[in-house]
């Protein structure tokens, strides 16, 4: 039996993957699944750019709105669900496409996820206990002794990846990085894999500064504010951890001031870019398109046809 296709879509937040997936959808009978850990959650809508009701009520969308924010979603769900919609989507002779930046769910789905010891909250109670009396950063340099190559790349204030590392290493006396090498199953998907990315960088950096202060205007910070409202929120949930709501969530703390949250959100979100990009430099799998291209639409669609992606779909004359 023939597998189903499939076509990613990535690249870095403000690229414009959401406006070339909505070209896409209007020349192909396709329907967009989103790769996005923030839009999963109900309430995070100015935030997290997404799609409104209006286009998604044009073009079939998937995987928004399908969590409250005090609940999780991890790669695996992810994952699970992902695949169950691309069969789905593929049987119907439609197109499944797959779009956003969340670089680690494009690597779950692909190439599965290696076995992880489950979590455990007596272990993650005393981790956060020593964290209220040392400090993260002292979690972090402890990360740093006994998985060097996990602390280089988690952030010495992300508390989340902080906490599973040693968790997964006072569980299983192995170090994360260690588990993360073993190989899951990969998907059994013929995936056409499209990287849009920034032809200046600087235009991107200008572009994020530009959203986001466009966010606000759309009433960004009441959102944040309804978000910390809810009965059982706190900023260390994934939700309230999203980049531009944790910054605004510290500002209604009282932590800083607005202006130093919208910088911090601002700068936080080209590091974030700068991280999924330098993701998608090595993923040899993933064809570059240059944002700025001319007819960047008509350059996608060639690739998706040249990758066999449309030979299944019904009805499509090309």
């Amino acid at each position: 039996m023939a597998l189903p296709s499939a076509v990613c879509l990535a690249g870095p937040t403000a690229v414009g993957k959401t406006e070339l997936a909505l070209a896409l959808a209007r020349e192909l009978p396709a329907e967009i699944i989103s790769v996005d850990s923030a839009q999963v959650y109900r309430g995070l809508d100015i935030g997290t750019a997404k799609p409104s009701a209006q286009i998604r009520a044009t073009v079939p969308h998937h995987l928004i709105d399908i969590r409250n924010p005090q609940q999780s979603y991890s790669a695996a769900a992810f994952r699970d669900d992902a695949l169950a919609l691309i069969a789905s989507v593929a049987a119907s002779g439609r197109l499944p496409l797959l779009v956003g930046g969340t670089m680690l769910y494009f690597r779950a789905l692909r190439q599965g996820l290696a076995p992880m010891p489950p979590a455990d909250p007596a272990v993650r109670a005393d981790l956060d206990a020593r964290a209220a009396r040392e400090g993260w950063a002292a979690l972090h340099a402890e990360l740093a002794r006994v998985d060097p190559d996990a602390a280089r790349r988690i952030a010495p204030a992300d508390r989340q990846r902080i906490q599973r590392a040693l968790e997964v290493y006072a569980i299983s006396g192995r170090p994360l990085t260690e588990w993360q090498q073993s190989k899951g199953a990969a998907a059994p998907v013929n995936f056409c894999c499209l990287a849009l990315m920034p032809g200046d960088r600087s235009v991107l950096h200008e572009r994020i500064a530009g959203r986001f202060q466009a966010m606000l205007g759309a009433g960004l910070l009441d959102e944040v504010a309804r978000l910390r409202a809810l009965p059982d929120m706190h900023a260390d949930l994934p939700a309230a951890r999203a980049v531009g709501y944790r910054q605004l969530w510290r500002h209604l703390d009282g932590l800083c001031t607005q202006e130093d949250a919208v910088t911090d959100a601002i700068t936080a979100t080209r590091r974030y870019a700068k991280r999924q990009l330098t993701w998608l430099r090595g993923e040899p799998d993933f064809k570059p398109l240059d944002a700025d291209q001319v007819q960047l639409g008509q350059i996608a669609l060639n690739a998706i046809e040249a990758a066999g992606a449309l030979d299944a779909i019904s009805g499509l004359s090309r």
